[in-house]
C-alpha cells in the first residue's frame, strides 16, 4: 500500500531509463489497484510488465471490496501476485482460496506469482519442508498438469521479510530446489519450466549471489523496489 497514482507514475518514469538495456530480464511491478491503469499506459512498449497484488477467483458477484479477473484483464496487465505472506497473515488468505485462484488466473491468460514460505518459528522447529510441501501441494491442487509450467512460485521466508535478516544463499537455494522438486513430482517437464523466485530482504549487494544459484530464477523484491535507485541494481544483477 505504497504510492499514490501520481507517485507511482513518477516512479515508473524514473525506472524505465534504468532498465531499457536489461536484456534477458523480465521486470514486473505490482502497484496498488488504483495505479494499475496508469502504470500499464506508462509502461506500454517497454520491458516492464504490470502485475496486480491480488484478485478474486470469481468472475463477478457480491464480493464487496474485491477485484475480478475480467476487470484486471480489461486493463491489459500481465499477471497477478497471490498468497503473499501479508495476505495470508492479515487477511486470512487460505490455501483453499489459492487453489481456486491459480487455475482461474491461468485460464484468464495471466501469469500467477504464488508466494509460499515459513515463519521463524517453523524454520527454527525444522518444519520448513513440511510447510512448503503443504502450501505447494494444496495451492496447486487444481492446476492442470499442462499449466503447471506456466506458474511462478516465490519462496519468501516470512522471517526474512523487511527484517534485514536474509536467508543464507544455501538456505534460499535449498528451499527453492525443494519447491521445484515438488512441482516436478507432478510433472518433470513443469519442474524444468516453472520459475522459482526468492523474496526476503533482497538488495543490490546480495542479489547477484542469490540469483546465481541454480534453482533461483529471479527475485520477489519488497522494500528495495520502492525506489528506482535501489531497484535498478537488482535488475542489473539478474542480467
Amino acid at each position: 500500500m505504497h504510492k499514490t497514482v501520481a507517485e507511482a507514475e513518477s516512479f515508473i518514469q524514473g525506472l524505465l531509463p534504468k532498465v531499457y538495456a536489461a536484456d534477458n530480464v523480465d521486470v514486473a511491478i505490482a502497484p496498488s489497484f488504483l495505479a494499475l491503469e496508469a502504470l500499464v499506459e506508462s509502461a506500454r512498449g517497454s520491458r516492464v510488465q504490470i502485475y496486480a497484488q491480488n484478485v478474486h477467483y470469481e468472475p463477478e458477484g457480491a464480493f464487496t471490496g474485491e477485484v475480478s479477473l475480467p476487470q484486471l484483464s480489461e486493463l491489459d496487465l500481465q499477471g497477478v501476485i497471490v498468497g503473499h505472506s501479508e495476505r495470508r497473515e492479515y487477511f486470512a488468505e487460505s490455501d483453499k482460496a489459492l487453489s481456486q485462484k491459480l487455475p482461474a488466473i491461468l485460464n484468464a491468460g495471466l501469469t500467477p506469482v504464488l508466494c509460499v514460505g515459513e515463519t521463524e518459528a517453523e524454520r527454527d522447529a525444522g518444519d520448513t519442508e513440511r510447510k512448503l510441501r503443504h502450501q505447494v501441494q494444496e495451492d496447486l491442487h487444481d492446476v492442470s498438469e499442462d499449466k503447471l509450467g506456466e506458474l511462478v512460485i516465490a519462496y519468501e521466508p516470512i522471517w526474512a521479510i523487511g527484517t534485514g535478516r536474509v536467508a543464507s544463499t544455501a538456505q534460499a537455494q535449498e528451499a527453492c530446489a525443494f519447491i521445484r522438486a515438488l512441482v516436478a513430482d507432478r510433472s518433470a517437464a513443469a519442474g524444468e519450466r516453472v520459475r522459482v523466485l526468492y523474496g526476503g530482504s533482497v538488495k543490490g549487494d546480495n542479489a547477484a549471489e542469490l540469483l546465481g544459484q541454480p534453482d533461483i530464477d529471479g527475485a520477489l523484491v519488497g522494500g528495495a523496489s520502492l525506489d528506482p535507485e535501489t531497484f535498478a541494481p537488482i535488475i542489473a544483477a539478474a542480467g
